[in-house]
């Protein structure tokens, strides 16, 4: 069975009990006294600049990063070795070292089950023996600016007390500050002070093409620095479990330690950070994934600036266009971001986006789905107006939209279609009208209205497609519809009818093939 797997490299544990610690215990009491006079005096502007690595943020200069954009020759006599190019950029790739220490339950107590439940002497039963646990990990990491900024994972470095790097060939180990991290994209910036680095050229990822070779350079299971070569396998991956994802396929092996490495082109740019891996072992089967350098930057960018990554905010949840439903929209080609819903008072309601639009052109760029179209406005800039094209009943528009701030209240979720044919007839579905105690029951907002299902047919199409109780109807095939009455005035000739559901907290539009049977 396959798996994907974010390359959080092998971990080693280890016990240690000092006579200092244990004098530490006794005098704890004394010591947490000495600590809360000491945390009842640190100032309220220190604690306003705490930020979430558990380090007050300094103000830190900006990278200096030297970018190629130039377009890569394609044709031309053939390469027989790829030396110079390992030679460039080898140096700039790094090992990291990461360690956590915690504390549990002496080994011998977990593993005597009888002398847990009965004590021991010299143990207290209630409360177990306690020895550190230090955890281990490696990977690796990329030198970008002479200022000692590195890239590299962030599952690489979640939960590190201390992270070290160490530079080659010649093995000189620093320390290195974690300036941040960003769960959402996977992606983690260090620094270090030291002279004499070798950042490495960054590409533009937008540029790589599927059949473009590429070497992934890291450390692999610890062994050492190490290259490997392949091509570009594909674009434009995702479904691998983050919130931002766009990774380049490779079929350059990969395996655990490569994580935070480098992929780069034949020039010796920088064209994306090593990831994660499908394998069904564990190792490198031929299908590696790395984030592209474009995506990285912003990243890396925003959290040295803000110490956290601050992304655009548009309001909308947006789903795939499937190819049946282009017709209902009046598109002759399958692309673009379908707007399912618009969150009330927010930049999208007041630019005049509205459900059933087509988001087809953001800031000048084409958006070919929904993925794209967070990507887009995740690394856009809040408080700047950016023009949006989209498609409404047919005709186009241009709209410019101010866009707001990404935060913890304000998740834009994108409702993507289910897999697979659905088909449904009303005769396998109960509805009512919504009435203030069904909102209730099924957790309806006030001011959602419509038809809610009550019940379905187990067995049925409906129950097969995956329609259950408190999913609610709102419009079949763009119109309206509040009362049973309104299902009479419908025209359900057509071999499928599309609807606009309020499913698990968000509005969804699906194309319903009926039963010709019915």
């Amino acid at each position: 069975m396959c798996f994907v797997g974010f390359m959080m490299d092998s971990h080693r544990t280890s016990s240690r009990v000092s006579v200092k610690q244990t004098i530490s215990l006794v005098c704890s009491k004394v010591r947490l006294g000495i600590l809360a006079g000491l945390l009842l005096a640190l100032s309220v502007s220190a604690v306003n600049d705490w930020v979430k690595g558990g380090t007050l943020r300094p103000n830190r200069p900006a990278p200096s990063l030297a970018i190629d954009s130039s377009p890569l020759e394609r044709e031309g006599t053939s390469v027989v070795s790829f030396a110079p190019v390992v030679q460039q950029a080898a140096p700039s790739v790094v090992k990291v070292y990461t360690s956590a220490t915690s504390s549990r339950e002496s080994t011998r107590w977990q593993q005597n089950p009888m002398e847990r439940f009965f004590g021991f002497p010299g143990w207290d039963a209630p409360n177990p023996p306690q020895t550190p646990q230090t955890r281990e990990g490696l990977g690796s990491g990329v030198i970008v600016s002479p200022e000692g900024y590195i890239l590299t994972n962030y599952h690489v470095i979640k939960g590190a007390d201390e992270v070290k790097v160490v530079i080659s060939p010649d093995e000189v180990t620093h320390v290195a500050e974690v300036v941040g991290g960003d769960p959402k994209s996977d992606v983690a910036v260090l620094k270090i002070d030291a002279e004499g680095l070798r950042p490495m050229d960054l590409g533009d990822s937008d540029q790589i093409l599927v059949g473009d070779l590429v070497l992934a350079i890291g450390n692999p299971f610890g062994v050492g620095q190490t290259v490997t070569m392949g091509m570009v396998s594909a674009k434009g991956r995702a479904d691998m479990g983050l919130e931002y994802e766009d990774f380049i396929q490779t079929d350059a092996a990969i395996n655990p330690g490569n994580s935070g490495g480098a992929l780069v082109d034949a020039k010796g740019r920088l064209m994306g950070i090593n990831t994660a891996i499908l394998s069904r072992s564990g190792g490198n089967m031929g299908i590696g994934f790395a984030i592209p350098i474009n995506l990285a930057k912003s990243v890396m960018e925003s959290l040295i600036a803000n110490g956290e990554v601050i992304r655009g905010y548009l309001g909308i949840n947006i789903q795939d266009l499937r190819p049946e439903m282009a017709s209902y929209f009046n598109l002759d080609e399958k692309q673009g971001a379908l707007v399912a819903d618009v969150v009330p008072d927010s930049p999208a309601q007041v630019s005049g986006l509205q459900p059933g639009d087509v988001v087809m052109v953001f800031d000048g760029k084409p958006v070919l789905g929904s993925r794209e179209l967070k990507l887009m406005v995740g690394s856009s800039q809040p408080g700047v107006v950016y023009e949006v094209k989209v498609l409404r009943q047919g005709k186009e528009l241009l709209l410019g939209v101010e866009l707001g701030q990404l935060g913890e209240p304000f998740l834009q979720k994108a409702s993507h279609s289910s897999q697979g044919n659905e088909q449904v007839w009303l005769k396998d579905l109960e509805l009512e009208p919504l009435n203030r105690a069904l909102k209730s029951q099924y957790g309806v907002p006030q001011s959602v209205d419509g038809l809610v299902i009550v019940a379905v047919r187990q067995g049925s199409l409906a129950w097969n497609a995956g329609l259950r109780p408190g999913n609610v109807v709102r419009e079949i095939n763009r119109t309206a519809v509040m009362e049973m009455a309104d299902l009479r005035q419908l025209d359900f000739d057509g071999p499928s009818v599309l609807l606009r559901l309020w499913v698990d907290g968000a509005h969804v539009f699906r194309v319903i093939t009926l039963n010709e049977q019915g």
